[in-house]
């Protein structure tokens, strides 16, 4: 069974900045393309961003483009989601995934793992 652990979220202020991090069990860093997704109340769970593999392709929901980065560290087995210029509409519980043969990075039903979240809040 593959474990994903998030962190880094808390309460910040609009135009601040964050760093998510999504802690994967072995060697699953390698074979898996990993994503994030965000869910905020009463809404349905939305694509943030991906990272292929080996880090040759990444993607983003048109919201978070040239704020958000995503990268990985395969030799820690880690997936940091940068966060910048934050809004209030940010504001979710941000969720790790990892998939083994994703065929849309955008769809959760691609992703065969889950983390149980991190909460990040942006206040006006």
């Amino acid at each position: 069974q593959v474990q994903l652990v998030e962190s880094g979220g808390r309460l910040v202020q609009t135009g601040g900045s964050l760093r998510l991090s999504c802690a994967a069990s072995d060697d699953i860093a390698l074979l898996y393309t990993m994503g994030w997704f965000r869910q905020a109340p009463g809404k349905e769970r939305e694509f943030v961003s991906a990272v292929t593999w080996n880090s040759g392709s990444r993607d983003y929901a048109d919201s978070v483009k040239g704020r958000f980065t995503i990268s990985r560290d395969n030799a820690k087995n880690t997936v940091y989601l940068q966060m910048t210029s934050l809004k209030p509409e940010d504001t979710a519980v941000y969720y790790c995934a990892a998939g083994r043969l994703v065929r849309d990075t955008h769809s959760p039903r691609s992703y065969d793992y889950w983390g149980r979240g991190t909460q990040v809040t942006v206040s006006s």
